[in-house]
């Protein structure tokens, strides 16, 4: 089963005495270009109006931001 994301989790060290409510989840997001070694020959590239709209001329590369904090 592959459960691969960009985006990632970790529980940070919650002190005793820190004054303010802890957060027990924090949340980031890698981009896609670090999991690829080289770019491949022959990507399928967005029209150039698209690619500026994305800010990338590949659909591999592209990646969205979306807030872990917007409903779903």
């Amino acid at each position: 089963m592959n459960n691969f994301s960009v985006r990632k989790q970790y529980k940070p060290y919650i002190g005793k005495n820190n004054p303010c409510p802890p957060i027990t989840v924090k949340n980031y997001v890698t981009p896609p270009n670090l999991y690829i070694g080289f770019q491949p020959y022959g990507l399928q590239q967005y029209s150039p109006k698209e690619a500026l709209k994305k800010g990338t001329l590949w659909p591999i590369f592209y990646d969205p931001y979306y807030s872990p904090y917007e409903k779903k």
